[in-house]
Order: structure tokens, then sequence, then C-alpha cells
């Protein structure tokens, strides 16, 4: 995505920019649960976890084909993501959650109805 300085520089506004760079960011999210539906229910762009223990999780927005969510665990704690009901992660079965590793980001992105797919931070 461009800097929004540079689209901006092209002429659109503020609220233009956050509206084509994704600018919702959740900096403070307490993961809750060990299942899908009992996950914390993520509605943001940019999601940051900053409260967990090990095997609670967050489950994805489900969202339109080419939407994205990304994921920041930035706790000491494995923790899940999860799927919209009926979705898949990767090659993951219907409804499963994947583990989040501490300190480590994920990008989901929608690509079909019910297929996701995660791209893991290193």
């Amino acid at each position: 995505m461009a800097l929004a300085k540079n689209l901006m520089g092209a002429g659109l506004s503020s609220g233009q920019v956050r509206a084509l760079n994704g600018a919702s960011i959740n900096s403070a999210i307490t993961a809750a649960g060990t299942t899908q539906a009992t996950a914390t229910a993520l509605t943001a762009d940019v999601n940051i976890i900053t409260t967990a223990t090990t095997g609670q999780g967050v489950s994805l927005y489900n969202g339109v084909i080419g939407d994205s969510q990304e994921v920041f665990n930035n706790t000491s704690a494995d923790t899940r993501v999860y799927p919209p009901t009926g979705g898949n992660v990767n090659q993951l079965s219907a409804n499963s959650g994947f583990v989040l590793a501490p300190y480590t980001a994920v990008m989901c992105k929608k690509m079909t109805a019910t297929q996701w797919v995660g791209y893991l931070s290193a």
C-alpha cells in the first residue's frame, strides 16, 4: 500500500487515505475463550493482542472477498486465530484456529467466500 504522505500529495484527503490504507487500528485487544464461538471478535483492520493466556483466541471479521486483517500477538502466550464461522485458513479444516506464536504477526486475506490465507511474519 502507498504511504499516506504520497497519496495526500496526489490530492486525496486524509479521510480518503485512511479508507484506502485501512487505518482502523485496535491496539489493546484481550483474547478470550478457547473455541471459535468464545474467541474475541476482531473488527479493526489492524489488531494488536495485548492480553492473553495460552489457548485463548480471536476470530476474524467475515468481510467480503479481498478484505484482509492483520493480527499481532504482542504477548508471551500462544494464541489462536479463528476464521469466521464456516471459513478456513490455509489448509486447516473449517472453523479451526491456528496458533499465533508470541510476538508474531499474521495478515489474513479472504480469497473466496470461505477460504482465508494467512501470511505469517518471521
